[in-house]
């Protein structure tokens, strides 16, 4: 018999996180290995338990979805990463792609259309739910025929976005510099660029911004 394949959830509502469990814990070639409830406790699973898949929700407290996907996959390469999220928006399927995805899957797709999700990729195939695959056509094609100018949004950096998040929060720049494994200064000077590309000026107006932009779903 093939041995199982490591699946680890990330995901930070503990009842879909349950669910998850419930509904995996039937397919005889998964082995649920481990959960996390927030992006660092995420990424921590990865470097621990190496995985053969990661169950990725994007919308993540303390670091979101992306980030937890660029570093997972920089830190294991062979890792199929299905993200499993609320966002439908094209813009977040593009991103989510580009970061390294093997799959999307909607939290309004059926239990079946997941469990083909993660067949898809396990099997090396890329996945897209069908829910959301004709608008991110429609968007497709829409841009090569009109093209789409960058807005200041566009300009912001992954790890911009990341901090972003985490001031959002309520993290002070020492809170965010101890997780991300970098310096207080790094974090001011991330800081200072959003600001400066967004035209804003506090952080109301930043965490205002991160709502808007789904980084944030609740404060501290």
């Amino acid at each position: 018999m093939p041995a199982k394949k490591k699946v680890l959830l990330a995901e930070d509502h503990q009842m879909l996180r349950e669910g998850l469990r419930a509904i995996l814990s039937q397919r005889e070639n998964l082995d649920i290995v481990g959960e996390a409830v927030d992006g660092i406790e995420a990424l921590r699973g990865v470097k621990r338990l190496r995985p053969d898949l990661l169950l990725l929700d994007l919308s993540m407290p303390r670091m979101n979805g992306l980030s937890v996907l660029l570093e997972a996959r920089a830190y294991h390469p062979e890792i199929k990463i299905l993200v499993l999220t609320i966002h439908q928006a094209e813009a977040y399927v593009l991103e989510t792609f580009e970061a390294g995805a093997d799959g999307y899957c909607s939290k309004n797709d059926s239990r079946e259309e997941l469990l083909v999700a993660i067949d898809s990729v396990l099997a090396g195939k890329i996945y897209l739910s069908p829910l959301i695959a004709r608008d991110v056509l429609h968007g497709f094609l829409a841009r090569r025929t009109k093209g789409r100018p960058d807005t200041p949004w566009d300009t912001v950096t992954q790890r911009e976005r990341e901090i972003l998040k985490l001031l959002a929060e309520g993290y002070t720049n020492r809170e965010i510099a101890d997780m991300l494994f970098i310096s207080v200064k790094t974090v001011e000077k991330h800081r200072s660029n959003i600001m400066a590309k967004l035209d804003l000026h506090n952080v109301a107006h930043l965490t205002t911004l991160a709502i808007e932009k789904g980084l944030v779903e609740n404060l501290r």
